[in-house]
């Protein structure tokens, strides 16, 4: 039956593409993006990055890799990334420190996280981790040694219980202690990274408070604006009123003056005309 079957066939399934996410990111973009952080982040003396300093990160991000607009990222994309690759040194950072140097990490940018958050790291992490209560350790009973009696015959001894390495459960004692560490640097950076979230909160909730306050100013200047230009422009109206009525005036004056030169240069002819005309009479 077991040879029948391994000689069956066996059908793979065509395997389907993975689906594409537009917030997937790629080995190039992820060490710009660490990159830029590093730089931000030890320009602030490791301290917490602001929303602005997000969309900084985010602009240096989407200089080199933004090309495309599914590729372009926000801020929020950045911060959310970075938190991961934090969560990844961590649990990194675990495995090597239990293995005592045995093991080293394959990641790529675990070297570079070492270097940036790695100092905080070690400065948080408690000098000593109590060991768990349920932490199996040897126990064995010294044996008595057997008391001779005159009536009874000598009974056989227990042979005595070998030595027991303890190196298994050293090995394990660091492994849980290095876990233990782990687990509680990741709830004060947890409780850090809460705190941030709900600064940056306030200060992105901040920025759209003056960002309307700016508009509803902009709003309230344009409305002057175009009160003021309405008035000019009734002004101007008026002042080409004047102006059009005072040409009509003068020209009217004009021709008021040479209608009355005429007049008076006619009865000046016509009174010539009348001495030349008594003259001739006489």
């Amino acid at each position: 039956m077991g040879d029948l079957t391994d000689s069956l066939p066996t059908s793979t399934a065509p395997q389907r593409p993975a689906p594409f996410r537009e917030d997937c990111w790629s080995e190039d973009a992820t060490s710009t993006l660490v990159d830029a952080w590093g730089r931000r982040y030890m320009e602030l003396n490791r301290g917490n990055l602001r929303q602005k300093d997000w969309q900084e990160v985010a602009d240096a991000v989407n200089a080199r890799h933004g090309h495309v607009k599914k590729a372009r990222r926000t801020d929020v994309q950045c911060k959310n990334r970075i938190d991961t690759i934090k969560k990844k040194y961590k649990i990194e950072k675990a495995r090597v420190t239990s293995s005592n140097g045995a093991l080293a990490s394959s990641w790529p940018f675990f070297s570079r996280l070492d270097a940036l958050i790695g100092p905080t790291m070690s400065a948080k992490r408690p000098s000593s981790a109590s060991p768990p209560l349920a932490l199996p350790l040897p126990y064995w009973k010294t044996p008595s040694p057997a008391v001779p009696s005159a009536s009874v015959g000598a009974l056989p001894q227990k042979r005595p219980m070998p030595a027991v390495d303890d190196s298994y459960f050293r090995r394990n004692y660091s492994a849980v202690a290095a876990a233990a560490a782990a687990e509680a640097v990741d709830e004060e950076d947890d409780e850090e990274e809460e705190e941030e979230e709900s600064r940056w909160s306030a200060e992105r909730s901040g920025d759209v408070d003056g960002m309307r306050q700016l508009a509803r100013a902009i709003e309230r200047f344009g409305e002057i604006y175009e009160k003021v230009e309405a008035e000019k422009q009734k002004q101007m109206f008026e002042l080409e009123k004047q102006r059009m009525q005072f040409v009509k005036d003068v020209e009217f004056q004009r021709m008021k003056m040479f209608m009355d030169t005429q007049v008076q240069l006619e009865k000046i002819k016509r009174a010539k005309r009348s001495g030349l005309n008594g003259e001739r009479i006489r």
